[in-house]
């Protein structure tokens, strides 16, 4: 294979290996986005477990504060019954205070069942926390490795840089030129390997003479039909 061709390989390999770590490198916010989610979502469900018991408190005060305030009331009531002369009268206050003591017994057993209730949300919050913790120190080993990452990245990355470089200035300016059209249009590779009279770059079979200028060595050919470099594989 001539000197060019083997520069244009090695030319390529580097690019090539240029466009995988810039691509990989696109995708680090991505994925640290996506931890900050992870994250978020954690402390989100931590957030909701803490608001739920909060809630359950504040509904169980409210209902202290009703049985307190029927309390208060079946209180006064007593006294005026206490006072009143007239049977019918007593009697209507005793099934006032009846109606209190009752609605106070709902309350008192609405509050039982919201203890129950704040009980069992504690133990989520406990775990809702545990679950926290852990996920933060999962998402800050996490981070710190693709921060490592991304500073590896970057660093191959200007390595290869200027290794293309070299390369690049040692190849025909027009050559380089042609070569760097082709890898850009095609996407995948600029020079590829000729089995068999095949170009393995668009898979399609060239002309025999196509084929033997390839394999004679002799000049830069390319496939008639993707417009891809050949160099013989054979």
């Amino acid at each position: 294979m001539q000197a060019e061709l083997e520069q244009l390989l090695v030319l390529q390999d580097r690019q090539q290996k240029i466009r995988h770590i810039e691509a990989e490198t696109k995708t680090l916010p991505q994925q640290r986005k996506s931890l900050d989610a992870q994250l978020a979502a954690n402390l989100a469900a931590l957030e909701a477990a803490k608001q739920k018991l909060r809630q359950i408190e504040v509904d169980r005060k409210k209902l202290e504060l009703d049985a307190n305030t029927r309390r208060d009331s079946i209180a006064k009531l007593r006294t005026q019954q206490y006072e009143t002369r007239k049977n019918e009268e007593f009697r209507a206050i005793g099934h006032e205070i009846e109606r209190y003591e009752k609605e106070i017994q709902q309350i008192e057993d609405h509050e039982l069942e919201l203890m129950e209730q704040a009980e069992q949300v504690k133990g989520d919050v406990a775990s809702e926390e545990k679950h926290a913790a852990t996920a933060r120190e999962s998402v800050a080993r996490q981070l710190a490795d693709l921060e490592q990452k991304g500073t590896t990245l970057s660093a191959r990355l200007e390595e290869l840089a200027r290794e293309r470089q070299q390369i690049a200035d040692a190849i025909d300016e027009d050559l380089l030129s042609r070569f760097d059209r082709l890898f850009a249009s095609k996407g995948d590779a600029a020079v590829v390997a000729l089995e068999h009279e095949v170009c393995t770059g668009c898979h399609m079979k060239v002309t025999t003479q196509t084929a033997h200028r390839v394999k004679s060595g002799k000049e830069i050919v390319s496939c008639e039909q993707c417009g891809r470099i050949l160099y013989s594989a054979e």
